[in-house]
């Protein structure tokens, strides 16, 4: 049953409160003040606090700023009753973290659609951790095996050399390599993820990166897509159509990106299906559309596109756990750009980057 924390220090308003989420079968727990409530959500870890702003002893925002510092408590929705809303009340609400804020007096409807509206954006927060959480445990473990035991396996046969032949000795040689390469683009892109992340968080880093520059870019995507192809062997499959410009992106960042969605193109696609790249400037504006005829994806994989997520994983054996793409779209939209996807399942995929251009 779902559990809600009612801190109300006014008798009549917390029975009414109590009354009506019996009736509507949530579990009501009360606390008559905001030290008594805090002790309260500590215990019994709600799923939904309602809380008065203005209470004797510790007022609402001394209630939410004392549990957005605990784990436990940070992230339990909270809806604020108050008997006054001005701009600086609301804004104080927001910082600390408040969810909703409800103006007494309030109606029953008016209750009801805040707590189903924090409930169901809670149930839909929790899903996506738990996709991400079992997405994590399938794709991280059996990709680091996987380089792991390439490294290990071909280099233990090699601590006896007399029983292999030159062939055989660069055969295995060629499998560390490859296994060592995997794993090291695994690691650069679980860092490159987390430094995104982390840059997300701060608005005058933002800023920086949004005064970096990229120039030629046009001959930064000619020799990735060249070396790509060819180390996949797919040089025939390779259409290109590049306008050059210059975007408001670092090199590394710009290959970092255009790497992604590059490879991403040939790993889901087959051995003699064109790969298409265009770029144009439109309005100031730079576009590269990375096309191909691959297994494509349905509008529910689109838009539950995340990191760590690898869709059909379970029907298809494939490399890297899931982050290229979205770290791709992370840096688009840091740049002030855009990352948008069209497919059709089981038949081709269009990335589309949009990004401002240097001035």
């Amino acid at each position: 049953m779902t559990k809600i924390l009612v801190i109300e220090d006014e008798e009549l308003v917390r029975e009414n409160l109590l009354d009506f989420l019996e009736a509507e079968d949530y579990q009501a727990i009360d606390a008559c003040n905001g030290k008594i409530g805090v002790e309260l959500a500590q215990k019994h870890l709600p799923d939904l606090i309602i809380c008065d702003v203005m209470m004797p002893e510790l007022d609402g925002y001394g209630v939410l700023e004392k549990l957005s510092h605990s784990s436990a408590t940070a992230t339990i929705p909270f809806i604020f009753l108050t008997a006054k809303a001005d701009k600086t009340d609301l804004r104080q609400g927001m910082e600390l973290g408040a969810d909703d804020y409800l103006t007494k007096p309030f109606t029953i409807m008016e209750l009801k659609s805040a707590i189903e509206a924090r409930l169901g954006r809670q149930r839909e927060i929790k899903k996506k951790f738990d996709d991400l959480r079992n997405s994590i445990t399938l794709a991280l473990p059996h990709e680091m095996r996987t380089s792991l035991n390439g490294i290990l396996g071909s280099s233990q046969l090699m601590m006896d050399p007399e029983s292999l032949d030159s062939e055989e000795i660069q055969e295995m040689a060629e499998t560390i390599y490859n296994s060592g390469k995997r794993l090291l683009r695994l690691t650069e892109n679980f860092l490159r993820y987390t430094e995104v992340e982390i840059l997300a968080t701060d608005p005058e880093r933002i800023e920086q990166l949004q005064n970096s520059m990229s120039s030629s870019v046009q001959e930064i995507i000619a020799k990735l897509t060249q070396n790509i192809a060819r180390k996949r062997r797919r040089e025939a499959d390779v259409h290109v159509q590049l306008q050059d410009a210059s975007v408001r992106m670092s090199d590394s960042r710009f290959k970092t990106m255009v790497e992604e969605l590059i490879d991403n193109a040939f790993k889901f696609s087959d051995v003699g299906t064109p790969v298409r790249l265009v770029s144009t400037v439109e309005n100031d504006t730079f576009i590269l559309s990375v096309h191909d005829q691959g297994r494509g994806m349905t509008k529910a994989q689109i838009a539950d596109l995340g990191a760590y997520l690898q869709f059909d994983r379970k029907e298809y054996e494939q490399q890297g756990i899931g982050l290229g793409l979205v770290l791709a779209k992370r840096l688009a939209e840091l740049h002030g750009g855009q990352l948008t996807i069209e497919s059709i399942l089981g038949e081709q995929t269009t990335v589309k980057v949009s990004l401002p251009l240097s001035r």
